[in-house]
């Protein structure tokens, strides 16, 4: 015999954030207990918001770290999804120094 707690499926409540350079969203949404990023994101519906998001599964983090798609999710979590860089922020700093040094 099974009661109406069987049912129930614990939810946790987590964020889900990206970022263009003209557009920011954070979308805060409800999800069954154990899930995980990938799960997540999509039923953000952030895609939606992005139509050109590229998912990479290494591009993810909560709270600034980075985790896997897999990874599972706790009560608070803010998923983040990060965009590539466009240059090596190291070889930027080597350029401006030899401008320096040669002006």
């Amino acid at each position: 015999m099974s009661t109406d707690a069987d049912h129930t499926v614990q939810r946790i409540r987590v964020e889900v954030a990206y970022a263009t350079p003209v557009k920011q969203k954070l979308l805060s949404l409800e999800v069954p207990s154990g899930c995980t990023v990938a799960q997540a994101i999509e039923l953000s519906g952030i895609r939606d918001q992005f139509p050109d998001l590229v998912l990479d599964p290494k591009g993810v983090g909560i709270f600034s770290r980075k985790v896997s798609m897999e990874h599972g999710l706790r009560d608070g979590d803010r998923v983040e999804i990060y965009r590539p860089l466009i240059a090596d922020p190291k070889e930027i700093r080597r350029q401006r120094a030899k401008e320096k040094k040669d002006s």
